[in-house]
This record gives C-alpha cells, sequence and structure tokens, in this order.
C-alpha cells in the first residue's frame, strides 16, 4: 500500500503540470459546452453525447459528467464528444430539437441522428456499447482488424 502512494500523488499532480507547461490533456479536448460548438461541425466525423440539465449542480448531471470523466479513452477510441447544455435560458438549437425535461443524455450518430435518449445517467460501457452496434461503428471495427492483420 505505501508503494503505491507515490504514483497516486504522481497523477494527481500530473494534470496540472502538464497545463502549466501548455499541454493540455487528452480528455481535455473530448468535452465543450454548448456555446463553444456548433452540432453540424461533427457530421461524419464524430459521435456527439449530449448531456442537459437545467443547472450544472443537477445531481444527476453532476453524475453523468464524474462516470464520463472516468474513461476518457473508451470515448475517444469511438470518436466521442461530450457536449453539455445547463442552461435552459435561451433555449439554444438543440434543445428546441430534442425538448429535454431536467436531465438528459442523448447519444447522436455520426450521421446526425439521434441513437439513444436517456433520463438518467449512463456509464461509459453502456454508452461504449450502444456505439458498438452503430453500423458505422461495425465497420470501423472490422477496418481496424484488418489494418492490425496487415501491420
Amino acid at each position: 500500500m505505501k508503494t503505491l502512494l507515490p504514483f497516486v500523488l504522481a497523477a494527481l499532480f500530473a494534470s496540472p503540470l502538464s497545463a502549466e507547461n501548455g499541454e493540455a490533456p487528452a480528455s481535455e479536448q473530448l468535452f465543450f459546452s454548448m456555446d463553444e460548438v456548433d452540432l453540424s461541425q461533427f457530421k461524419w466525423k464524430k459521435r456527439p453525447v449530449v448531456v442537459f440539465a437545467d443547472s450544472d449542480l443537477d445531481p444527476a448531471f453532476v453524475e453523468q459528467m464524474k462516470l464520463l470523466r472516468e474513461r476518457p479513452d473508451e470515448l475517444m477510441a469511438r470518436d466521442v464528444v461530450v457536449i453539455t447544455d445547463t442552461n435552459p435560458e435561451p433555449l439554444s438549437d438543440l434543445r428546441r430539437k430534442l425538448r429535454p425535461r431536467n436531465f438528459m443524455l442523448v447519444l447522436i450518430n455520426k450521421e446526425g441522428t439521434v441513437n439513444v435518449r436517456k433520463p438518467f445517467p449512463w456509464d461509459v460501457r453502456e454508452v461504449s456499447r450502444s456505439i458498438d452496434k452503430m453500423p458505422i461503428r461495425q465497420r470501423e471495427i472490422r477496418e481496424e482488424k484488418a489494418r492490425a492483420a496487415e501491420g
């Protein structure tokens, strides 16, 4: 147990040090606020996971973000971007289109259509399973296996 402590402390302090060096942790490229992005910029490139809440203090929102931040590599491997919208006023275009009530998680496929809507937090494993069933993801998996077999 004592030998584990230095590694834990090093991991805790690694993020602030990389920020001081101008390097952004990989997981930061994954999370966006609704006012930072236009959903159309991700069409055919990324799979948006949109997390709605009426406040960033909503317990479901807090839990959802904790779950998503625990396993960013799995999300990035599936071309996921997480977009948050915690301001119900004024209505964003996406809020008008998807009509969330309080907390809602929405998984949008690369084609730009809604694949999953959940009124409660979902962990990365559940999100990943849902993505892995999508036809484009199935093709991506086949292509990755073919490249691995060639190389």
